[in-house]
């Protein structure tokens, strides 16, 4: 099957404008406020946070409104009204998840005198979340399987009864607060290393990228160009987990778990400030292993998704471009 122009042009743009939003992030990372990267003095600059706590958050937002959008896009006709446990499952969900992170933050406390120890633990928990998030072979397995669970949760409750309603509050609930809890982990490092205050920037940019997106999808009923979206997102926390897991290996390595061997070349220190590259062979050598971790299982996932099957003469698997849209329901028949 030959691609032509067009085909290789628009698989080409989601990467264009993540290439771009990336280069933002970077100059906007060290030209905010007019502050010079280079008379940077915090151990990790507050722009840094902000905008790394802005990404995750409207991420796992994106993906939040994929999955709620998937669940409730046949809750139509005669369904229509249970619609509202599942909405009011997920306002649970997204409450829930605050409610962690208060928790986690008073678990946290009682270990506020292991500073470095915990600064490492939970940069190290972060590093974890991240690659879960990025790894695209999983997401190709997480998507497929996740998404037809949900419609068979959905259509397993519709059909219970008197349960029905509370199994469409826990449909709805799960759908949210699996991505909040993600974010709760990841943010657990960030608010050791700069603070509360930087954080809560950052997920208040993200939720409010998040409920623009959520309008359009669910007030507006407009399509986006949600894989586009999830590309670009995704270059952009590949590049915050580049940043994090060298600052982790850093820390690692000031507390004695780490070797630590020179490279010999002499790296400025704005840069160790600024995005966590340190002039060591442990640092520079995890950051570039979860680079290509990232990036081999995409292709790893390109393969199961498109290659294995094309050469069994099959038809490739095409990941849908948007929400799937609701469909009228017969008379005298159910979802």
């Amino acid at each position: 099957m030959t691609e032509t122009r067009e085909t290789r042009l628009r698989r080409a743009a989601p990467w264009a404008i993540a290439a771009a939003l990336l280069g933002l992030c970077v100059f906007f990372t060290t030209q905010s406020l007019g502050v010079d990267p280079t008379e940077s003095s915090s151990p990790e600059a507050h722009t840094t946070v902000v905008i790394d706590s802005a990404i995750i958050v409207f991420r796992e937002g994106l993906e939040a409104i994929l999955i709620f959008a998937a669940v409730i896009a046949s809750l139509v006709g005669a369904n229509q009204a249970r619609k509202r446990p599942v909405v009011g499952g997920a306002g649970i969900g997204f409450l829930a998840a605050v409610l962690t992170w208060f928790l986690v933050q008073a678990l946290l406390s009682f270990f506020s005198n292991y500073g470095p120890q915990l600064e490492a633990v939970t940069g190290l928990i972060a590093v974890v979340v991240l690659l879960v998030v990025l790894n695209w072979f999983l997401h190709t397995i997480y998507w497929t399987n996740h998404i037809k669970k949900q419609h068979s949760r959905r259509r397993a409750i519709l059909a219970g009864g008197s349960a029905a309603t509370l199994g469409l509050v826990l449909l709805g609930f799960t759908s949210v607060y699996r991505e909040g809890f993600e974010v709760v982990l990841f943010l657990q490092s960030l608010q050791i290393k700069a603070g509360t205050g930087a954080v809560l920037e950052g997920v208040g940019l993200g939720l409010a990228g998040t409920a623009g997106v959520g309008v359009l999808t669910f007030v507006l009923h407009r399509r986006l160009r949600y894989k586009k979206m999830l590309i670009a997102t995704g270059v952009m926390i590949g590049f915050v987990l580049v940043v994090m897991i060298g600052g982790t290996a850093a820390t690692f390595q000031d507390l004695g778990w780490l070797p630590k061997h020179d490279i010999g070349i002499a790296i400025p220190d704005w840069a160790g400030r600024w995005f966590e590259v340190y002039p060591t062979v442990e640092t520079i050598a995890v950051q570039i292993t979860a680079a290509l971790f990232v990036v081999g299982s995409y292709f790893a996932a390109e393969r199961v998704r498109v290659r294995r099957p094309l050469k069994r003469g099959e038809q490739p698997a095409v990941r849908a471009e948007a929400p799937p849209q609701p469909v009228p329901a017969q008379p005298g028949y159910a979802a």
